[in-house]
């Protein structure tokens, strides 16, 4: 039985905060029963592990590809990626270990109890690194041998990114592309239909998804993890639904936390930068041991602070559906102002006669953005993580998270995301690499959020709503313009310009084109005069002046829409959705082949009271889904071919099942590996694909569950007005759909050089069929003899009927000379391909065809002065360029995004007495403006100095 989110047990172990901090806790004494039940039946290995960690004694940081041998047997193990080991014997302890790694001094270690990992900790030796080329690739054998691509950030990685922080870091990787709309708020995708809503890439915390419950897209890391408790974060790229399920369409990023077992003790950081940006971090993290002296308790705290003033979005050029230029008398609809859109109908006058000569369109005022959102942006962070050891290789986890702040959010129209607050539960238990069974928890409260495009609307009308600003502003032409064109018609009709000699069909666009050209200034005058007439009050109809940004009455109703709901009249978002989560996985082996299976199952509860979905009048929405898989992994011909296929399953409650298998072959041939993977994966609509029932101001967004029948298309609407009701167009919209997508891929990766030198190719081609997209159509009601009017204009959501394809290359190279110097490139080549389709639903690929990396690197070298030496300095620069692209959003934010270029850049130095790493660098060093999205603002330069204390090895 689901306990009802109302009567949810509500606490919170945060206690670092003093706002308020509620917690809904659902389902875990249900789960927690079941999981412990299944645990006292679970079999144990016969043979003894031995687990541990292999680490830079003065760094702390693991160590990859370490040797680790079982003396007196013939075993032994590699460290992997994380620099952890493990060691299969039928022997009993004591055990004797002998550690090796290239320019550290060898180890010897007595293990006696294997009931925890052992910590191991090498000594970097100075004879070595005077003789010795250093291999320092940080490239796991698992990493090259992965059957897809997959991007990784180590922790190392992430200390020394020469991005203002790791999150930005990423970009720096090949295949990935970086949105911006602001500095609170940025987003990673791969492989193409990039979005500021990213809902076809998954984005997982520990196993947990990131994603907002109501709107069901990722914030990024606004409401991530703190940077100094990220251990890793892998990028897998393209179709990965099999065992990440649905919504992982075009990839998933998988952030993993630091363990209080394996990283103990205070780490805090300090940053201040430019745009006056200031982060704090802290963590702490203790091991509690028993009285076997066992570690058997652990847990870590965390809290971050991030303030800055914002990138103001000033766009003021044209948008691609404003009906003018800006050199246009009336005005025109400029990108980052608000309210001076279009409106078919109410905003144009017809050159039909003399006196209507120079009216065409005239556009309301509008805001501009910088006067409607609030760009102080702040992220306030915290986690409470517990870790329990059932016994030595079974553990529980609980953690608690919660996060608020204030960003700009960019989707279908910008949003002021003001003291959002964002919660989440998870409770798990798991043997590596064994099993896991989670159950988590997240829920929202959308805090005073608000649509910052609506609001300037709203403002407007409050004023004066568009028709009777129109009516003054036409009316006032009439009187104006029209007596002047009157007598100026009489006098050049004989003589000045001998109107009557140009043949009647001709003398009106005769008489438009002269004035907008010669008498230009004549019409700007007119135009301007009639705005100041519109802009005022209307005594007999009791409407007020337009409000100036900066005034007491601006203010006042600006403070009075944003704080009022849509159902109230106002802007303000109202959401406190939730979403509740399980799943458990379990591999064993059979017949030499390792078998994997899992499942999930998820339950959405939108609250929205009708602000955003169809939850009006007490309705309750629920939205169920799940999945189940089947994976099998092989290997073959000695180990050198790695064979892997899965099967999955899933099904929302409104959608059929749908199928999406996956087969994955590696052949490895000494240091040169071959791969190729046919996957596929499904995005099923999201809530608001279903559920949105939203007034933004100009158009109402609904959901489509049930379909849409006799809309009219807008632009036939318009050519109604003028020819008559036969004109009309109208359509249907059939019910929305899951999207669906398979790919293929083809790789080459390997080592040359002494694995100095890495290089990673690949090939991917994709189909997707069923997109999920919009149409917009009005609802009309045209009764004969009366005058035509818009009920509503819709904008529904639909699927694409064409099928289209996707093709692209990436290449990476990897050169490690020396400690002082290793180079990276990628490059990367992405193409849409619509097979010949011009329907306008297909989803924008929003992605540059081309772009590349070129990054040099240096870390933990010494710098001599003569007979003075400093060590352990470290550098990182990385150049970016990318050709422009169409970045086709909302129809406000639409349009071409530049080629650009920056340079990011990093100089550090650790000072190991003091356990201390200063950092001083800058994203976008040259402070070469660039839009990364259209609608955004222009991003510059932000440098930064940074200190970070690590007192790592505190147990």
């Amino acid at each position: 039985m689901w306990i009802k989110p109302n009567k949810c047990l509500r606490f919170n172990l945060n206690w670092y905060l003093a706002k308020k901090i509620f917690y809904q806790l659902n389902l875990l004494s249900i789960y927690i029963t079941c999981i412990l039940s299944f645990f006292v039946t679970a079999n144990v290995c016969a043979d003894n592990i031995i687990k541990g960690i292999v680490k830079d004694k003065q760094t702390n940081e693991p160590l990859i590809g370490a040797t680790v041998l079982l003396k007196g047997t013939n075993a032994g193990s590699t460290t992997d990626f994380d620099g952890k080991f493990e060691i299969k014997t039928q022997a009993n302890p004591p055990y004797l270990l002998q550690i090796n790694y290239v320019g550290y001094s060898p180890v010897t270690v007595t293990v006696s109890d294997i009931s925890k990992a052992v910590v191991i900790k090498l000594e970097e030796s100075i004879q070595q690194l005077n003789d010795v080329e250093i291999k320092d690739s940080r490239i796991s054998e698992k990493q090259k041998q992965a059957p897809i691509t997959i991007e990784t950030m180590d922790a190392i990685a992430i200390k020394q990114t020469p991005a203002a922080n790791f999150y930005e870091g990423l970009a720096h990787l090949k295949g990935v592309d970086l949105t911006a709309a602001s500095i609170g708020f940025k987003i990673i995708n791969t492989r193409g239909f990039n979005s500021t809503s990213p809902v076809r890439s998954l984005q997982l915390i520990d196993g947990v998804d990131n994603q907002s419950p109501g709107l069901n897209f990722s914030l990024g890391n606004f409401l991530g993890a703190s940077e100094i408790d990220i251990q890793k974060v892998d990028l897998v790229v393209g179709a990965s639904s099999s065992y990440y399920g649905p919504n992982a369409f075009n990839g998933v990023i998988n952030m993993q936390t630091k363990s209080p077992f394996l990283s103990p003790g205070l780490t805090a950081s300090v940053k201040v930068g430019e745009r006056s940006l200031l982060e704090t971090a802290l963590r702490w993290a203790q091991i509690i041991k028993n009285k076997k002296g066992e570690d058997k308790f652990a847990y870590k705290a965390n809290i971050f602070y991030m303030q800055a003033y914002d990138w103001n979005a000033t766009n003021y050029e044209p948008t691609y559906q404003s009906p003018v230029d800006k050199n246009n008398p009336g005005g025109y609809d400029a990108v980052n102002r608000y309210g001076d859109e279009f409106s078919s109908g109410v905003f144009y006058t017809k050159p039909s006669s003399v006196i209507l000569v120079g009216r065409g369109y005239y556009l309301r005022d509008g805001y501009a953005e910088k006067d409607l959102v609030d760009y102080n942006t702040y992220n306030l962070k915290t986690n409470l993580a517990l870790h329990y050891k059932i016994t030595k290789d079974i553990e529980a986890i609980y953690t608690s998270a919660f996060s608020t702040g204030t960003t700009v959010y960019q989707g279908d129209n910008r949003f002021s995301l003001k003291d959002i607050l964002f919660y989440q539960n998870r409770f798990e238990v798991r043997k590596e690499n064994k099993f896991f069974v989670r159950v988590y928890t997240t829920s929202e409260d959308a805090g005073k959020s608000y649509d910052a495009y609506s609001t300037a609307i709203k403002m407007q009308n409050a004023s004066k709503p568009d028709n009777y600003w129109a009516m003054d502003y036409n009316n006032a032409l009439s009187k104006h313009l029209g007596g002047y064109l009157t007598s100026w018609y009489s006098r050049n009709l004989n003589s000045g310009l001998m109107l009557k000699n140009i043949p009647n069909a001709e003398r009106l666009n005769f008489i438009e084109n002269y004035w907008r050209s010669s008498l230009i200034d004549s019409l700007y005058y007119f135009h301007n005069m009639a705005r100041n007439i519109a802009n005022g009050p209307s005594a007999a109809l009791n409407y007020t002046s337009r409000v100036v940004p900066g005034t007491f009455a601006f203010d006042s109703l600006f403070q009075k829409i944003t704080s009022s709901t849509n159902t109230e009249g106002g802007s303000r978002l109202f959401d406190r959705s939730a979403l509740y989560h399980a799943a458990a996985e379990y591999r064993w082996t059979m017949f030499s082949t390792t078998c994997i299976s899992g499942g999930n199952f998820r339950l959405y509860a939108p609250n929205s009271q009708g602000t955003i979905f169809s939850d009006t009048g007490g309705a309750v929405i629920r939205n169920k889904e799940f999945g189940v898989y089947l994976g099998l992994e092989k290997d073959l011909l000695n180990k050198n071919l790695k064979f892997s296929a899965t099967a999955r399953v899933d099904k929302n409650e409104n959608f059929q099942m749908l199928f999406s298998p996956a087969a994955t072959i590696v052949y490895i041939n000494n240091k040169q590996i071959f791969r190729t993977s046919i996957s596929s994966a499904i995005r099923n609509p999201t809530l608001a694909d279903q559920y949105i029932l939203m007034n933004v101001g100009r158009a109402v967004l609904k959901g489509n569950l049930n379909g849409f029948d006799s809309l009219v298309t807008v632009s036939s609407f318009i050519d109604a007005l003028d020819n008559g009701k036969s004109y009309l167009q109208y359509f249907n919209v059939a019910p929305i759909q899951p999207e669906e997508v398979k790919t293929i891929e083809f790789g080459y990766r390997g080592s040359i050089w002494k694995d100095k030198f890495f290089y990673d190719i690949s090939y991917y081609h994709s189909w997707y069929t069923s997109f999920i997209g919009y149409k917009i159509g009005a609802d009309i009601n045209w009764q004969p003899g009366a005058l035509p009017e818009i009920l509503n204009i819709y904008r529904v959501a639909a699927n694409a009927v064409d099928r289209v394809t996707t093709q692209g290359i990436t290449i990476g190279i990897q050169y490690f000379y020396s400690k002082i110097i290793g180079l990276s490139c990628n490059y990367s080549w992405n193409k849409l391909d619509r097979n010949g389709s011009t329907d306008p639903l297909i989803p924008a690929f929003n992605t540059p065809e081309h772009k590349y990396n070129i990054g040099i690197s240096g870390r933990e070298f010494n710098i001599n002065y003569g007979e003075l030496t400093s060590r352990f300095w470290s550098y990182g620069i990385n150049y970016k360029y990318q050709t422009e692209f169409m970045f086709e959003g909302s129809p406000q934010f639409t349009g071409t995004v530049p080629a650009y270029d920056m340079v990011d850049a990093q100089l550090s130095k650790r000072i190991p007495q003091w356990y201390l790493t200063c950092k001083i660098g800058a994203s976008n060093l040259l402070d070469n403006r660039v839009y990364q999205v259209y609608g955004g603002p222009h991003i510059g330069r932000m440098a930064y100095i940074s200190l970070l204390l690590e007192l790592n090895n505190w147990k």
